[in-house]
């Protein structure tokens, strides 16, 4: 037994991390980098949390869904800034295939 600060106080100091790392400017809380970099503290927080808790259900169904919002986020930011975006994926370590062309009728047949 590691008796160490509490997970969610060593979370929430990781999620003000990210957000200050982040940040386009001092009162940024809410650009896409930082709802990015916020949800993958998250995601590990969460990660973590599951290997130690697999019968808890609810928290994987949350996990998931900061997954798909968080590759939501990255995907606009691709079509944003594609140089921000592949820099944010190599720094935080994120697996990323940037989204394809979405053909029209004309274009596919």
């Amino acid at each position: 037994a590691s008796f160490g600060p509490p997970k969610p106080y060593t979370n929430a100091l990781a999620l003000k991390a990210a957000e200050a790392k982040w940040q386009r400017n001092e009162n940024d809380v809410g650009s896409s980098e930082v709802q990015i970099a916020r949800a993958h503290a998250r995601i590990k927080y969460l990660t973590e949390h599951l290997q130690r808790n697999p019968k808890d259900y609810a928290s994987r169904r949350g996990l998931v869904a900061i997954v798909n919002k968080r590759r939501r986020l990255l995907n606009y930011l691709f079509r944003q800034d594609p140089q921000k975006a592949l820099s944010m994926v190599k720094d935080l370590g994120i697996r990323f295939k940037p989204p394809g062309a979405v053909l029209t009728r004309a274009e596919k047949y």
